[in-house]
């Protein structure tokens, strides 16, 4: 990065921004997937895997147990997506925070 004028650190700021996936599309936490025994010596699961896949967020917060909400089928590729919006964001914010650190480095306005 040191090798790159102020101007194109600047240019890569600017793709780096555009992007970023729409903010009202992230979703924090990790996707868990479980699966279930019913009790039922008689079904399926009592000598298999159990019944699923279920998918549940889990998210923690400093100072708590994760919490775990179940996430409908219907909804997995929608939370899926927004985790690894979540994901991205953090990546892109980390690269354009490099690149401010270095124009500040160099004296550089932001």
């Amino acid at each position: 990065m040191t090798e790159q004028s102020a101007a194109d650190l600047k240019r890569r700021r600017r793709q780096l921004l555009r992007k970023l996936p729409p903010l009202d599309t992230v979703l924090r936490g990790s996707l868990i997937e479980r699966y279930k025994r019913c009790g039922n010596p008689r079904c399926k699961c009592a000598t298999g895997p159990g019944h699923g896949p279920k998918y549940y967020l889990s998210v923690s917060y400093r100072g708590s147990s994760p919490r775990m909400d179940y996430v409908a089928q219907a909804n997995y590729e929608q939370v899926s997506e927004s985790l690894a919006n979540y994901t991205q964001i953090r990546q892109i914010l980390e690269q354009i925070s490099e690149i401010n650190h270095e124009l500040l480095r160099r004296r550089e306005p932001l």
